[in-house]
């Protein structure tokens, strides 16, 4: 009777109302206390009924759904590819088949928590800086969709050229994060980064995305106007509101369950409903059919008939566009945009942890899980998605919802992920949604980006003029520097081709000169660790665990990998490896560790958020 009642139960989005009708009943969570209602249903080795893993799955794949498609719409600028939107959807597919490919490598060998892997922000910029290089400018006739064949020669050579060069550096520089991460000097690194380094990178992660968000939004201001309305609607106003959906079980028979569709997916139903009316508008010719005019692009059939021409399977594979080149300056660029997307990765971990009630991640975990970011962007850019991958916050926050933070059902999403990257179709159908519906989702996105780097700063004292003057300084100068150079290109002239790419990249990249700024200040302006947000977190995370899970093996390797290397002495130096006198070390550690060492913590509240919490 328990288990059929935790079946019929698990379907109830809301646990903080499915915990009140239980309270005072015993928990049938592994992990659930009557003290904690914040406790969640499944931990993170509990595997949920079959129907709700699959259930769950695609509600994170959908909770991802927006961060996904928007990298590939943003760089198709850069790559000239604005007009083609057979390769865009190609695009699309790729980066679904690569990232679920790479969510399975994580949840297996990684940190082994359930955490997502999608593209990241943090590469777009230094991508779109490369691309915007005069060398690297589209060409005049590629904006014109009268001009473009996309079947010529000539027209694959211009955008597979500067696909090739990000792949390649994206690779190159995904190396560091490769060594950083198996290496344990991600411990080190986060000696330095605290929250006065993260905030303005993140937060100029959007900023810096509001002449594309711009341009889309501007094609049609009413639609744009309705689709972000329609988004705030959902996932502010609504968010609260449950749907009741039918349900069955041996215990309850047939019955309704509430489903929080509006928290759970309000960017794709703001889109779903925009697309509609666009489509409304054009069969009954409401929106002008003549190119030249404002709003055509607003239509539902200029993208042609892409959705034909395209394949039904599609199989993404390494050096699908060619073999990759390397830019020196582009290394650099994406260099910069890794290491902020490792010390958020840091943060998310813990937090990860904390929603899936898990004890705190220990350093083999964190150096396992960064390394095998590494190799997930290695292979992202490998496949060609002109992108790398990093934890997704988004369905980091999707597990504070749901309360389900098993690990198989991001395994299951992987999966789901990798089938949907083969359906060449549903890249396709992604591609057809009108570019002022896209623009009105950017208005979203990346305002959400902008603050949640700003969120950072709640760690610190920002009653202090010390935090003030690095923050606004960072942040001012990381828009006026680039802004400036991007107006005056030949400024640059060092005599030497390399470094002025170079130079030019890192200083046009808004996320880089905030981010150093910041890094800069804060590592040289006397300050104490809790005026800079550099308490302890290991502590807090202790106190508040959703579990009492009283050991580490939750992050031990699988398939009996830690057993088989736990009689060897030598696995206590590999720092990613788990090794049998390594939890009896750490608790002491944990015990006996002196105020003077606080410093050797990571920073409390780096990389909560990153990119969206819808």
């Amino acid at each position: 009777m328990a288990s059929e009642k935790r079946n019929s139960l698990a379907f109830d989005i809301d646990v903080n109302d499915q915990q009140r009708e239980n309270e005072g009943k015993t928990r049938w969570s592994s992990c659930a206390t009557e003290e904690d209602r914040n406790k969640p249903t499944y931990c993170v080795t509990d595997v949920p009924p079959w129907y709700l893993c699959i259930f769950l799955a695609i509600q994170h794949y959908l909770t991802s759904f927006g961060g996904m498609i928007s990298i590939p719409l943003v760089l198709s600028e850069g790559l000239c590819l604005q007009h083609d939107s057979l390769t865009q959807s190609r695009l699309i597919n790729t980066i679904f088949f690569s990232c679920g490919l790479i969510t399975l490598l994580q949840v297996t060998f990684g940190v082994r928590l359930p955490i997502l892997q999608g593209g990241t922000f943090a590469l777009v910029t230094p991508a779109m800086a490369m691309l915007s290089m005069p060398e690297w400018k589209c060409p005049a006739w590629t904006q014109n969709a009268s001009l473009v064949n996309t079947s010529s020669p000539v027209f694959i050579e211009v955008w597979q050229t500067r696909m090739r060069t990000l792949q390649g550096s994206i690779m190159v520089a995904s190396l560091l994060q490769i060594l950083v991460g198996f290496s344990g000097l991600i411990g080190l690194l986060m000696r330095f980064i605290g929250p006065l380094t993260i905030a303005p990178t993140v937060s100029l992660i959007g900023l810096s995305l509001y002449d594309s968000a711009g341009a889309k939004v501007g094609s049609h201001w009413g639609i744009s106007a309705m689709t972000t309305a329609l988004i705030i609607l959902f996932s502010q106003y609504l968010r609260l509101i449950p749907v009741p959906v039918p349900t069955y079980s041996k215990a309850k028979k047939l019955h309704t369950s509430k489903f929080y569709i509006f928290q759970t997916m309000p960017i794709l139903l703001g889109i779903m409903v925009s697309w509609l009316v666009c489509y409304l508008l054009t069969i009954y010719d409401v929106l002008p059919s003549d190119p030249a005019q404002y709003g055509h692009v607003a239509r539902t059939d200029v993208k042609g008939d892409v959705v034909n021409e395209a394949s039904w399977f599609t199989f993404p594979y390494p050096g699908q566009w060619g073999m990759p080149a390397v830019s020196l300056a582009g290394v650099f660029g994406m260099m910069a945009g890794i290491i902020c997307s490792m010390a958020e990765s840091v943060g998310d971990y813990h937090s990860c942890a904390r929603l899936s009630g898990a004890p705190p991640p220990p350093k083999h975990a964190i150096n396992r899980g960064i390394g095998v970011e590494g190799l997930g962007c290695l292979l992202a850019g490998a496949f060609g998605t002109g992108n790398g991958t990093t934890s997704f916050s988004e369905n980091v926050a999707a597990l504070g919802i749901t309360k389900v933070g098993s690990r198989t059902v991001i395994f299951l999403c992987g999966v789901f992920m990798i089938l949907v990257g083969m359906v060449g179709k549903i890249g396709a159908v992604f591609t057809t949604i009108p570019t002022p519906v896209v623009g009105g989702m950017f208005l979203i996105m990346f305002g959400v980006i902008s603050a949640a780097g700003i969120s950072n700063l709640q760690t610190t004292d920002m009653n202090s003029s010390r935090n003030i003057f690095i923050f606004g300084f960072s942040m001012f100068s990381a828009l006026v520097i680039p802004n400036w150079l991007m107006k005056n290109p030949d400024f640059l002239d060092t005599g030497v081709r390399e470094v002025d790419q170079v130079l030019h990249i890192l200083l046009t990249t808004h996320m880089f000169v905030g981010g150093f700024l910041g890094f800069f200040l804060d590592n040289t302006i006397p300050g104490t660790k809790r005026e800079r947000g550099l308490l302890p977190r290991d502590e807090e995370h202790l106190e508040d665990s959703s579990c009492s899970l009283e050991t580490e093996e939750v992050y031990d390797l699988p398939f009996g990998i830690t057993s088989c290397l736990s009689s060897q002495s030598w696995v206590r130096y590999i720092p990613f490896c788990p090794w049998k006198g390594y939890r009896s070390e750490y608790r002491s550690e944990e015990n006996n560790m002196p105020q003077s060492q606080e410093s050797n913590q990571l920073p409390n509240g780096i990389g909560v958020i990153k990119e969206s919490a819808f």
